[in-house]
């Protein structure tokens, strides 16, 4: 007996022996699993505001859950995995795969609702934790969708200014080293941590009330006239800063799985079209500037048909004589043609590229596209008399809202953008955006007399629809043919667009709107327009009340437009 216990104590002290040279490193690597938790820490990702402080996009605390499926007792697995997957609609097989798998730690649900939380947690299955995220928010869902755009499970920007400005917005990910029981429930006890370092804020130029107006407007008239596409955008003609801006189809940012690609779209920026009469500015302040014409030369309109290079071209309403202000206010494409030919194919295109046409803007939003405009050595016989009308040019509704601009600003084109500051979470600012002057396009004078004349389109000609009451806007209206597949014009697909300012003599926002497609009526001067209208009537009346001093809002009962 004596004998069999030595060898028995020779054995263990061997046992032990080999258990600490040969296989000390493996089982503490072990035990070091058992014990300690890796966990990453999320950075709070910056919030998004309006140009008055208003939150768009916030990160919110949620749980995701994890589980160590070596620690669930093999008889409770299944009761987990049919609980599991129906509080949180998971496929069955595939979560029974995760809890079968020689792990401490799979994902099973990340960023749930605060329901399944609650539901999961009162089960209290063992091996079945949660640690706490951040999830991406958008309090307004819906509105200013396409320039916000939207971050993916793990906070990383995928659209809009969430995927633009995801550098400033995302933050530096921290990491901590937990201890666990024998049991694996995680202590309030970590043995090393890095803090994560937050991401930045962003301040727009976005005003949410303004976002309002125009989103509202833009709806009605794409419902109304059942478009297949709709855009909007109001600046500030003076900066370039974007006040509003918005799309049709449109999606709810907190749903934007769900969304399909044409919701997801920024046609504003991304969608090229020919745009019509609304090019006619172009021509129009190109003639004034080199001074080819003034508002009172008479120019005959061929009674609606004109014969060039082969071709007939007509204009919506015969006309004879008009004046050169009448050709623009009456958008004949005849007289238009005819001043088009006055300047030539070169200065003619010269104005186009001085106007922006064929260049992106540089805004601050991902996807801008340049447009199309081809060199004089590609055009033929005919294109003098097409391009000055808007076709054989493509070109995106930013583009002509940079058009309008010039007219309202005085000559220059302004760079366009969304993003005012970037600030820490003390407030602080890290960078701050000011207006850019791309180029000064037309003199002051020639601008002045394009802004007379396009008052007269909205008070005597194609905008009469646009009209505001209380003060005088500037504007064009525009409806332009959309192309066959098989190179021809359409005769029942048109875009339909209107571009103007207000107040006439002291221009406070611009405003460019297309709408693709509408029907049955299809005329920018009766779609258009309106939304034009309504958008300057609310906004500029919500402007002005900003600025009137409390003490005059309250002597006068007024209520600010909110």
């Amino acid at each position: 007996m004596f004998l069999l216990f030595i060898l028995f104590l020779l054995f263990c002290a061997g046992r032990l022996f080999f258990i600490q040279i040969f296989r000390a490193n493996y089982l503490a690597a072990i035990a070091k699993r058992q014990h300690n938790l890796f966990v990453e820490l999320e950075p709070r990702r910056g919030t998004i505001y309006d140009t008055n402080s208003k939150p768009l996009a916030v990160n919110v605390q949620v749980d995701s859950f994890f589980a160590s499926p070596n620690e669930i007792p093999e008889k409770d697995r299944e009761t987990a995995v049919r609980k599991l997957s129906f509080i949180l609609n998971l496929d069955i097989s595939n979560l029974r795969e995760k809890l079968n798998r020689k792990k401490y730690f799979v994902w099973i649900a990340r960023k749930v609702t605060p329901q399944q939380s609650e539901q999961i947690k009162k089960l209290n299955i063992r091996g079945i934790d949660s640690i706490k995220e951040s999830k991406r928010c958008y309090p307004n869902g819906y509105l200013a969708s396409h320039v916000l755009g939207f971050a993916g499970l793990d906070n990383k920007g995928l659209e809009g200014l969430e995927l633009n400005y995801d550098s400033y917005l995302k933050g530096e990910a921290g990491w901590a080293l937990f201890l666990r029981d024998a049991r694996q429930k995680k202590l309030d006890l970590w043995e090393k941590m890095v803090l994560p370092k937050d991401g930045y804020d962003l301040v727009l130029t976005i005003d949410e009330v303004i976002q309002y107006i125009a989103e509202r407007e833009l709806d009605k008239a794409y419902r109304l006239y059942h478009a297949k596409g709709a855009s909007i955008i109001v600046l500030d003609p003076r900066t370039g800063a974007i006040l509003a801006l918005a799309n049709r189809p449109t999606l709810d940012l907190n749903e934007y799985g769900s969304a399909g690609k044409e919701a997801r779209r920024d046609r504003l920026i991304t969608d090229m079209f020919e745009p019509g009469s609304v090019f006619k500015i172009v021509t129009a302040s190109a003639a004034l500037e080199e001074k080819k014409v003034n508002e009172g030369v008479k120019i005959f309109c061929e009674n609606g048909a004109y014969k060039i290079s082969g071709h007939i071209l007509h204009d919506h309403t015969s006309h004879g004589w008009l004046t050169f202000r009448e050709v623009i206010e009456q958008s004949s494409n005849i007289g238009t043609s005819k001043v088009a030919q006055m300047l030539g194919n070169d200065l003619l295109y010269k104005y186009i590229r001085l106007f922006g046409f064929g260049s992106r803007t540089g805004i601050d939003l991902p996807g801008e596209v340049s447009g199309v405009t081809r060199p004089p050595r590609y055009w033929s016989k005919l294109s003098i008399a097409t391009v000055p009308m808007g076709q054989e040019v493509g070109v995106t509704a930013l583009q002509l809202a940079g058009e309008i601009c010039i007219i309202a600003n005085g000559g220059q084109l302004m760079k366009p953008y969304v993003v005012k500051e970037i600030r820490d979470k003390y407030g602080e600012t890290i960078k701050q955006f000011s207006p850019v002057v791309i180029n000064k396009v037309i003199s002051a004078d020639t601008a002045e007399r394009i802004k007379n004349i396009l008052i007269g389109v909205i008070e005597e000609g194609t905008g009469k629809l646009a009209k505001v009451m209380g003060f005088d806007a500037a504007g064009k209206t525009g409806t332009a043919q959309k192309l066959e597949p098989n190179g021809t014009y359409s005769h029942n697909k048109f875009i339909a667009s209107f571009i103007g300012f207000a107040p006439a003599n002291d221009p406070l926002i611009a405003v460019a709107v297309m709408l693709d497609e509408p029907h049955p009526y299809y005329y920018g001067g009766v779609v258009a327009a309106p939304v034009f209208k309504g958008v300057a009537n609310d906004t500029i009346r919500y402007l002005r009340t900003r600025q009137l001093p409390e003490e005059v809002l309250i002597a006068n009962d007024i209520k600010p437009l909110n």
